[in-house]
């Protein structure tokens, strides 16, 4: 094997892998004299061309690509030989052990070391992901991470190898579908054949689980399809799992969508299990809905207010009046007058009743809801079975600032409104604390505060000396 030179060039040095149809060596190049690997597809009796397919658009990937952590291509070769006949794609040697390797040999890692690890993986998921167009690599696990170099406190240099799983959202499209990954490590959508960015992730925190844990997700319990894991890791702080649990959730719709946003929350958790819930003011009928997934704060229907009592004093005082047309000639301007005139209040206060009705209506049966997931934030009413927005629902990631606003009136100093204010993008979704929902100044400051707790966003306290929004 060692003495065995392919293409007149590479000489194999060993072997560092083999499976059914294929194998990977690693061979000196005798133009450059540096190491580089080969890994290698035969046409045997066993050769499917969906595994052609596959390597050669690894190849194609590989070439595309130009980061320091990812293997670089090199060269494509036909082999045609008499005892072998296939193909070779060559790529730069990465020295250093796989994180398989590390674990086996009995080294463990400790929450920093697991950051470290996870903070330079989302950096390179982040590039292939933002490639035109994105390339998933499917198959995230201990055995295709590298580590290097490890140094004082550092992990080492991080490494992310094996493209041979690799897809662009481009290829999705085909007439076919192929279920490539590692049991363990792959989405649930991939059972599907279907592959997205959050796939990645998803196979990045079993993998990170599997360092925290020291056991492959397959040998932990699941419950709904979700790896059940906190119990075992009780040194690991609970952020961390929180965020670990995030990345790995069955649903697309729940998980983590992005490396980007999955950095940004490593490096700055939600704090829900760190920071005392705030407590709501005694006497408060609001509801507050808050889990990992979502935040939905309800406002229940008004109610019946000595306000709206006086509402229906009018027609009271209009049939009244109108009563006392039988005193009057039948014949005399003024009796005309009348009847116009009772044509006219009757009309006025069919009128007048039914907005009354309506005003009633909403105020025993009209809910707010104020709902923020991790997708997107929209705010509306719920009526008997009606819902409808108050504002048009924005991307959750649109979220830039959190407001507690007070409102002095510039005639009666004493006189305060107050409303919480969530800002995303160019939409903004209000809670008031007024004549309007009648929240009280402690039911706002509340709210307020589980909104910060819960999107790790301060809240920007303003002051203002006129009301011309109430």
């Amino acid at each position: 094997m060692t003495s065995k030179i392919l293409a007149e060039r590479y000489q194999v040095q060993r072997q560092l892998g083999k499976q059914t149809g294929r194998q990977t060596l690693l061979a000196r190049d005798l133009q450059t004299q540096k190491l580089v690997v080969i890994k290698q597809l035969f046409l045997g009796s066993d050769f499917e061309w969906q595994d052609l397919k596959l390597f050669e658009r690894e190849a194609e990937t590989l070439k595309a690509l130009d980061h320091p952590a990812i293997p670089r291509y090199l060269d494509y070769l036909e082999i045609d030989e008499p005892d072998s006949k296939g193909f070779a794609l060559v790529q730069t040697y990465v020295e250093g052990k796989t994180l398989e390797e590390h674990l086996r040999s009995g080294r463990t890692f400790s929450e920093s070391d697991v950051k470290e690890l996870a903070k330079a993986l989302l950096e390179i998921l982040s590039y292939l992901h933002e490639q035109n167009p994105p390339v998933i690599h499917r198959d995230i696990k201990p055995s295709n991470i590298l580590l290097h170099s490890r140094s004082g406190h550092s992990v080492g240099q991080v490494y992310l190898v094996d493209f041979g799983s690799v897809q662009n959202q481009a290829a999705k499209f085909g007439g076919t579908i192929t279920v490539v990954g590692t049991y363990g490590y792959m989405a649930p959508e991939q059972f599907g054949g279907r592959s997205v960015p959050a796939s990645d992730l998803y196979g990045l925190g079993a993998t990170l689980i599997y360092l925290v844990t020291g056991l492959h997700p397959t040998e932990l319990p699941q419950q709904d399809l979700r790896i059940q894991f906190a119990d075992r890791v009780t040194h690991i702080n609970s952020n961390l799992i929180d965020w670990l649990q995030w990345m790995t959730e069955p649903s697309l719709n729940k998980r983590l969508s992005s490396a980007g946003e999955s950095l940004r929350l490593l490096k700055n958790p939600r704090q829900i299990d760190k920071i005392p819930r705030a407590v709501q003011p005694p006497g408060s009928d609001i509801k507050l809905i808050k889990n990992s997934d979502f935040i939905e704060i309800v406002i229940p229907p008004q109610g019946i207010s000595l306000g709206l009592i006086a509402l229906l004093a009018p027609p009271t005082l209009y049939a009244r009046n109108i009563s006392t047309l039988a005193s009057i000639p039948m014949n005399s301007w003024i009796y005309k007058l009348a009847i116009t005139v009772k044509f006219l209040i009757i009309k006025i206060s069919g009128t007048y009743v039914c907005v009354v009705g309506v005003v009633f209506l909403f105020a025993l049966f009209r809910e707010l809801r104020l709902r923020i997931d991790r997708q997107k934030i929209s705010y509306g009413s719920h009526l008997l079975g009606l819902r409808w927005n108050h504002s048009k629902p924005a991307p959750r990631q649109d979220i830039c600032q959190l407001e507690f606003r007070t409102t002095v009136k510039s005639q009666d100093r004493s006189s305060k409104a107050f409303e919480v204010i969530v800002q995303a993008g160019d939409q903004k979704y209000r809670l008031h604390g007024n004549r309007l929902h009648g929240l009280s100044e402690s039911e706002i400051e509340w709210l307020a505060t589980e909104l910060s707790q819960w999107l790790g966003v301060k809240i920007k306290r303003t002051s203002t000396d006129k009301i011309d929004e109430w």
